[in-house]
């Protein structure tokens, strides 16, 4: 599915750098070469061992922890949460993932700013997409937030679908934020700084 988004991109470039070679313009075939490979480092989804264990929650994104903190609900009324936020760069992978089996039961998008994603309002004033994904053992949520230079939120799942542990739910193009929202009861396992893998880093896991 990441590809798919990258078609266009790749089709450009493609013949971009087609041209460049038959004008014998070596520099910018060059550049253009390298804008080549930098999308597909970009859209590259690779395959992830998700955990088995019932209680883990996954983290949603590759990309490094930027904060461990309590937040309310930002969009759907259900009170306070503990939230974890993880900032992408663009050499990270931008494939959002579930952090749980659940039902997507409802998604809620924001149009607004494109500020750099570490900025401290960024969770309020950037363009950004909620999910509120509704597992056996509570509600979860996963904002997707776009970025400085991220420009286009997608998504590949609809509301009422069942969705797996790690399974693809959406991307973002082009550097980002993810942040998961959790219940209080959840036992976190990540500090700030550290760096973690979308579908396959244990972020926090639910009571026993």
């Amino acid at each position: 599915m990441a590809l798919a988004e990258a078609r266009p991109f790749l089709i450009g470039v493609t013949v971009l750098l087609g041209a460049c070679l038959w004008l014998g313009w070596w520099i910018p075939s060059a550049l253009a070469a390298l804008l080549l490979v930098g999308l597909l480092l970009f859209f590259r989804d690779p395959s992830r061992q998700i955990p088995t264990d019932p209680l883990a929650l996954v983290s949603p994104a590759d990309g490094k922890v930027i904060c461990v903190d309590e937040a309310e609900d930002p969009c759907f009324g259900l009170g306070k949460f503990r939230r974890v936020g993880i900032f992408l760069s663009v050499l990270d992978v931008h494939v959002n993932r579930s952090p749980c089996d659940a039902v997507v039961e409802k998604t809620h998008y924001s149009a607004g700013e494109f500020l750099d994603a570490r900025h401290l309002e960024v969770d309020l004033r950037n363009e950004n997409q909620t999910w509120l994904l509704r597992s056996s053992r509570g509600p979860v949520l996963v904002r997707q937030i776009a970025g400085l230079i991220a420009r286009r939120i997608v998504a590949w799942k609809k509301p009422s679908e069942h969705v797996r542990k790690g399974e693809h739910i959406g991307m973002i193009r082009f550097g980002s934020r993810t942040d998961l929202y959790l219940p209080n009861a959840c036992i976190i396992h990540v500090t700030v700084g550290q760096r973690v893998k979308g579908g396959e880093t244990i972020l926090a896991s639910w009571p026993k």
